[in-house]
C-alpha cells in the first residue's frame, strides 16, 4: 500500500519539526510549510491525503487558509486538522464552518494527534455499507465515490464534509439524525458550540440541492432528515 500523504503548515520550526518526526515514524510520508501561502503552493502540486494546519500563520492565517483549500476543486475533499493553541470556542466553530474535520489545542498529545489523523482518513476513505457509489433519485444523482452529485444535469462539487454529511442523510433516508449524532459521526466531536457547524452545512447542502434542497428537512427541536 502506497504511504498516506500528509501535509503540514506550521511557523512555529520546533513545532513542525517535532510532528514531522512522529507523522514519519507512524509510516506517513510528509512534507512541511512554514507559511499559508506556500502550504497552498504546495498542496497544489503535491496533492496530499490530509492536512494538519496552524491556525496562528504569518500574513496569510490558517482559517483562509482552510477557506482556500475548500474552495479550490482538485483539494476540497482533502480533511484537514486544524492546530491552535486557542481554545476558545468561536475558533473552533469558525474552522469547523469553513470545512474542518477536526481540530486539536495546542499542546497536544503526538499519540492523540495520531488517533485523530487515523480517524479523520478512515471517515475520509470509508466505504458505503448501505449506499452505492451512485444513488438517484429523479433527477438529482449522487455519486459517493467521485464526491460528485447532479442537478438536473449540472455537476456539483461536494468537500469532503459535505460529502459525509450527505452520505450520513441518505444512508438514514426517512429518519431524523439529530445534530448531535451528526456531530459525532461526520465531525468526531461533540462539544456544546458546534452545534451551530451542522446548521451552516446544511445550509450549503441545500443550495447546491438547489431545486431539491427540500429534501432535506429540519425538524425543529430534534435534528434533519433526508426525505425522497
Amino acid at each position: 500500500m502506497d504511504q498516506r500523504r500528509i501535509m503540514v503548515v506550521e511557523d512555529h520550526a520546533q513545532t513542525r519539526e517535532l510532528l514531522q518526526y512522529n507523522l514519519q515514524a507512524a509510516g506517513y510520508e510528509v512534507r512541511t510549510a512554514g507559511g499559508g501561502e506556500q502550504g497552498l503552493d504546495a498542496m497544489a502540486r503535491w496533492r496530499p491525503d490530509l492536512v494538519l494546519l496552524d491556525i496562528m500563520l504569518p500574513e496569510l492565517d490558517g482559517l483562509e487558509v482552510c477557506r482556500r483549500l475548500k474552495q479550490a476543486p482538485a483539494l476540497r475533499s482533502v480533511p484537514v486538522i486544524m492546530l491552535t493553541a486557542r481554545s476558545e470556542e468561536v475558533d473552533r466553530v469558525v474552522g469547523l464552518e469553513l470545512g474542518a474535520e477536526d481540530y486539536v489545542v495546542k499542546p497536544f498529545s503526538p499519540r492523540e494527534l495520531l488517533l485523530r489523523i487515523k480517524n479523520a482518513l478512515r471517515r475520509a476513505g470509508a466505504e458505503s455499507v448501505n449506499v452505492d457509489d451512485t444513488w438517484r433519485f429523479e433527477g438529482l444523482v449522487l455519486n459517493f465515490a467521485a464526491h460528485e452529485l447532479e442537478v438536473d444535469g449540472e455537476k456539483r462539487q461536494l468537500t469532503a464534509t459535505e460529502h459525509r454529511l450527505l452520505k450520513e442523510l441518505v444512508q438514514a433516508r426517512g429518519r431524523v439524525l439529530s445534530r448531535d449524532h451528526l456531530l459525532d459521526t461526520v465531525w468526531n466531536t461533540d462539544f456544546e458550540g458546534a452545534s451551530r457547524t451542522v446548521d451552516t452545512h446544511m445550509r450549503r447542502l441545500r443550495a447546491k440541492l438547489d431545486t431539491y434542497a427540500e429534501c432535506i428537512e429540519t425538524v425543529r427541536g430534534v435534528g434533519y432528515r433526508f426525505k425522497s
